[in-house]
């Protein structure tokens, strides 16, 4: 049977380790700028990358791709609500590749 001294040593390390990271991402972001242009870019950041991820989706795509992409689309202009867009469009891409 192994020693547990090694097993706890390793358990207390990722301990330590999530904990350094937990209160670093907090300190980070305490530092971040609440106004200006720098806080401007980074709010903008979370879309601006899901808009790359699906405009890559959509180069790379076929016709199923481009058909759940205006789904997601319309969705999008009427409801005016990212989740149920994502959902939206998460689901025409599901119901085109199963059935097309």
């Amino acid at each position: 049977m192994p020693e547990p001294l090694p097993f706890t040593a390793v358990i207390a390390a990722l301990a330590a380790a999530n904990l350094i990271i937990r209160l670093g991402g907090y300190y980070l972001g305490a530092a971040l700028p609440q106004t200006g242009p720098w806080a401007r870019g980074l709010k903008a950041l979370p879309g601006t990358l899901i808009t790359a991820l699906v405009t890559l989706q959509l180069m790379q795509g076929g016709p199923n791709e481009w058909a759940a992409g205006a789904v997601a689309l319309g969705v999008a202009i009427i409801s005016r609500s990212l989740p149920l867009t994502m959902l939206a469009g998460i689901l025409a891409i599901y119901t085109l590749r199963i059935w097309a």
